[in-house]
């Protein structure tokens, strides 16, 4: 098995774990998160009726070309950041404010903690 095989299998185990607590519903979709080691993947769903409501991810074309427009492409941070806002707008016009926060077995910090910080500054309540 492979360093990360391993990493990855600890990462869906405790992601199992924290499943048994975390459920959307309809009034509270849940703010699921994947980031793999290039792009972070985010969608708002309710488990309730099985639907994903919205959805964005660094590959969307919106944050692709302001990723490009920045020397270097600004980096995973500054990805995540823009993932957050459009996950935010578009779970918004969709008529969800408030989610309950699913990080996917991965820690609270670095680009999961940005997305998450940056899709309550645009206006999803956790």
């Amino acid at each position: 098995m492979l360093k990360h095989e391993g990493r990855n299998k600890a990462r869906r185990k405790r992601h199992r774990r924290l499943r048994t607590r975390i459920s959307g519903t309809a009034n509270s979709p849940r703010l699921n998160v994947f980031r793999s080691l290039q792009h972070i993947y985010a969608q708002v769903i309710d488990d309730g009726r099985g639907v994903t409501l919205a959805a964005a991810s660094s590959l969307d074309p919106e944050i692709r070309t302001a990723v490009a427009g920045q020397d270097g492409g600004g980096g995973k941070v500054a990805t995540a950041q823009r993932v957050g806002e459009l996950i935010a707008r578009r779970a918004r016009e969709r008529g969800v404010s408030r989610v309950v926060f699913d990080r996917g077995g991965y820690r609270y910090h670095g680009r999961v903690q940005a997305m998450a910080d940056a899709a309550r500054s645009a206006g999803l309540e956790f």
